[in-house]
This record gives structure tokens, sequence and C-alpha cells, in this order.
């Protein structure tokens, strides 16, 4: 394997937010609370200490969590190391993918597990512990029902409604056996399959099958994952959702935020609601809305006065769900937690987010840019290489870089760029003779100029399209690896799914994740086989 990292700058696929975060533009600092270093980390340790310490709920949650799945020591480990208060944990999320969905959720996971274990090294006197939030109340099925693999899409058809980590795992198996007959009867294939079965048809509800599944996978690199949605850790966040409830303050502070950066030239996330709060039951998550000084849950018939909503807060905090607006407040309520690892996507929404944690007294975590991968096949470095081919090159615009790599393989003169100048000295001469007899001719000699360049043009491309005919094989080669690895012109990690990697290398895929998806060093990680 040769292993190689691009800067993030390098790549077009990634958003401006993005690049200029992970670049350390001096525009985006106002919006965030610590510079992205390992050094850094003592700061926030001290200051994480002044947050109400909440691990007495946390860790008899996770136990409970743990008790019916498969005992990995290093887990247990983990969760006696959690009851020390000088254990503090790092911390990735996301929506429960099915078959873990996208590349990025792994390698998420895994820049959270690398970080984990520099700060353990670096930091001897405490321990931290890489958590991964599983987000099972997001009610999006449309974000988390799909799986790609060998360029085929494995959808999972559910008619259920509400918080998906509550739907029913008797509607997977249609997915189970069209996953079984994509991966084959290879002997990797099928003990890949029968982990994610098992994990898939263990459980009632899919959220808990998804917790099940990754602790089957990465269980023994000490990843702890978190299910949000228990009544106990609800109840921790009891005033914060009643502040939210009563005040509404997050609307008005994420709006200024994000006009802020609007203001800076970027992009805006998160569109905050007055109330950032979802009401939940089963097969059911609406907004909380006030209207006429009631509390009503839309698309229902559930209204509640102040102080109905109020009792049914205290009594009933699993009811309450926060939306992306409070989830990552209600996240760093219940976690000692001192660093949040997500994409260029993930740090854009808490990039509006640090006033309101200053608001509601919570402290707002060092935000790092999660590792972004590349993975090259030996069959697809060997063809890049007869191309002459770098990666660099394959992150440009397909057409652009056929163009770039035909005009550069050539033998003959397809640039018309000399001929251009020829014209616009001539039509420059012309203008000064015409300007000299009549002023009122700059615009019809100028007009006349255009058509040539325009005609020349035209030329060029007719030229740039022989010579594409007489490269065609080149070309075609080009455009087949940029489908293969930038499908859309977008990254392979937003696409493909995990699995044909672990199969075909196993867990050496895994620990080749641990070993190089380090967040604290920027850049896009280029692996490619057979090199």
């Amino acid at each position: 394997m040769k292993i190689s990292y691009i800067p993030f700058h390098q790549a077009p696929q990634l958003s401006k937010m993005d690049v200029a975060y992970a670049g350390g533009d001096a525009v985006l600092k106002p919006f965030y609370r610590y510079e992205v270093s390992l050094e850094a980390f003592a700061q926030v340790i001290e200051d994480k200490k002044k947050d109400p310490d909440h691990r007495a709920v946390l860790v008899p949650v996770l136990r409970r969590q743990y008790a019916a799945l498969e005992h990995i020591p290093e887990v247990n480990a983990q969760l006696d190391r959690l009851e020390d208060q000088r254990t503090c944990t790092v911390a990735t999320a996301h929506q429960p993918c099915l078959f873990t969905g996208p590349l990025y959720y792994i390698y998420k996971a895994f820049s959270t597990i690398h970080l984990a274990g520099k700060l353990c090294e670096a930091y001897p006197d405490y321990h931290f512990v890489p958590v991964f939030v599983s987000g099972a109340e997001d009610h999006d099925f449309d974000e988390i029902n799909k799986a790609r693999l060998y360029n085929k899409t494995i959808e999972w058809q559910n008619e259920e409604s509400g918080a998906v980590g509550g739907m029913s795992t008797t509607t997977l198996a249609p997915a189970l056996d069209a996953l079984r007959e994509l991966l084959g009867t290879s002997e990797a294939a099928q003990e890949a399959f029968a982990i994610i079965e098992k994990a898939y048809t263990s459980h009632e509800t899919y959220g808990a099958a998804t917790i099940h599944l990754l602790h089957s996978l990465l269980g023994r690199y000490g990843l702890v994952v978190v299910d949000s949605h228990v009544a106990d850790l609800k109840k921790l966040f009891i005033p914060k959702m009643e502040k939210e409830l009563l005040e509404q303050p997050s609307q008005a502070l994420v709006q200024a935020a994000h006009d802020q950066l609007e203001a800076a030239g970027f992009s805006g996330q998160a569109f905050p609601r007055e109330i950032n709060l979802f009401y939940l039951r089963p097969g059911m998550r609406e907004r909380i809305v006030l209207e006429d000084n009631l509390y009503k849950v839309l698309n229902t018939n559930f209204v509640f006065t102040r102080d109905e909503i109020l009792t049914e807060l205290h009594q009933h905090p699993e009811h309450f769900s926060p939306n992306v607006v409070m989830r990552p407040l209600y996240q760093e309520t219940v976690l000692p937690n001192l660093a949040y690892i997500g994409g260029g996507g993930e740090i854009a929404y808490w990039l509006e987010r640090m006033d309101q944690f200053r608001h509601f007294g919570v402290n707002f975590p060092m935000l790092i840019r999660r590792n972004s991968l590349w993975w090259i096949d030996e069959a697809g470095a060997k063809r890049m290489q007869k191309l002459g081919l770098s990666p660099e090159d394959l992150f440009e615009d397909t057409e652009s870089l056929i163009k770039r790599y035909v005009s550069a393989n050539t033998d003959q003169e397809i640039s018309l760029a000399e001929e251009k100048e020829q014209v616009k000295g001539a039509f420059a001469q012309i203008l000064s003779k015409a300007l000299a007899l009549d002023a009122t001719l700059e615009k019809t000699v100028l007009g006349e100029q255009a058509k040539q360049l325009n005609a020349l043009d035209v030329l060029e491309t007719k030229l740039l399209r022989a010579e594409k005919q007489r490269q065609d094989t080149s070309v075609q080669q080009i455009r087949s690896l940029k489908d293969k690895y930038f499908p859309g012109n977008g990254l392979q990690e937003r696409h493909d799914n995990f699995l044909p990697l672990y199969i075909r290398h196993g867990q050496d895929f895994f620990d080749l994740l641990r070993r190089e998806l380090d967040p604290l060093r920027p850049g896009f990680v280029v692996v490619q086989e057979g090199a």
C-alpha cells in the first residue's frame, strides 16, 4: 500500500467553508473556541471540568445497553474507565445508515478512535474514550435506507413513520436477502454477512440493531456507541429543553451566527425554528410550535398549555427530541466530551452554535474535521500509472482533465491561442484607424472582433474533438476512472459502502484505517493498492 496526502484545498468537491476551516482561515475564528491541536486539549480539559458531570447517570445507561450485546473486553474496560473523573470522551455522531451507509460513516469512527488513542499517549494522567452517538431519533428515512456497493443500490422499503431508530427490523428481510446475493459466496463475504445478519435479526428495533452492528465491527478498538434516546439521559437535558420551550433563545442566537457567516462569504446551514424540539411517540416525530399561547404538535391532535407541556417534559422527557439545532447541545450536556469530529457539513452546523452554547452554559468543544480517504484499488492504480495521471489529477473536473490530457499527449498543435492573439492584434490596429475617422465605429469593430474570436473558439473545439477521437481509448479510460472513483464528480467516500473493501482485505482494512486516519493531520488520505 502507498499512503499519500492531498491538501483539502486541492479537492474541488469540498465546500468553501470546509476548506476554510480545515485550513485555519482567520475569517472563521470568531465562530469557534479552540485551535485544532494536540496542545490545545490541555485547556479544553480544564474548561470541561466546569460543566456538570453526569457520568453517574451515563455509565449505568451504557451498562444496560451493552448487557444484551457480546462481551468485548475493550468496551467493558472503557465503561469502567468512564466512571473515573479523569476520563473524557471525544465524539462523533451519525444517523443509523443501512449497513453503515457510505464509507465516511466508518471513516468518522476511526478518526475518533485514532484521536482518542493519540490523546491517551499525550496526556497519560487522563484517559480518553472514543464515542459514536447513533442518531436514532432522526426521522428522515430517505437519508438512511440505502447502501451502495458493487455499483448496485440496496434499498430498505418500509412504510413506518417516526424516528428511524424505533422502526421494526422485520421489514429488513428483503434488504438482507439482496445483500447476501450481492456479496457472493466467498468465505470472507459469508463471514461479513453473518455479522450484519446477526445484528439486524437479534433486535426488534433498527436503532438497537445499528448499535449491535457497530459494536460487532468496531468494539475491539474500544469504540463506545451511545443511543441518546434514553429517558435517563433526556432527564439531564430537561432544564435546557424547558428554557427552549419557554424562552426560545436558540432561534435568535443561531440565526445571528448564520447571518454573520453569510456576511463573511459562507453559506449558512441551519434554519432554526422558534422551538427546536420535536414531540416523539411511537411512529411519530413532529415539530412543537407555539400558537395562541398553546403548545401544539404539528400534524397531530396533541395540544398543551404551558403548565401541561412542562408536566409532560418532567414526567416523560423521552417524549421530547432535539432537532439539528439542539442536538449538539444535548450531546455535550450528557457526555464528558472534549471534541467533536465531523465532516465539513457538520462542522458548518457547529460553527453556528457557539453563542447558543454560551447562553445555555455548556462548554463548546473543539471542532475537528474528520479524515477523508480515497481508496484506489490495484487495477485503478495501474491504469492511472499507464496514463501518467496522479491522484491529484483525478480530483479535477472530468472534461477539464480530458482536455488537458489530450492537449498534453498529442503530437499535433490543437490550440489556437496564438492565432487568437494575432486576431486581437490586427483588430487593435483596425480599431485605432476607425477611431481616427469616426468614434461611433468602435462598437462595430469590437463586434467583428468578437465574431472572429468566437469562430476560432468553434474551430478549436472541433480540433480538440478530433484529437479526442484519435485518443479515444485513453479518453474512455479516464472517464471510467472518474466514474469509478468520483461518481457524479462527487467523492468515493460519500457513495460506496465499506463492505467490498472489508471483504477484500479483512481486518487489515480496519487496522489501516485505525493507523492512518489521524484527524489532527489535515488533508485527504489517498491509499493506493499494489504501490
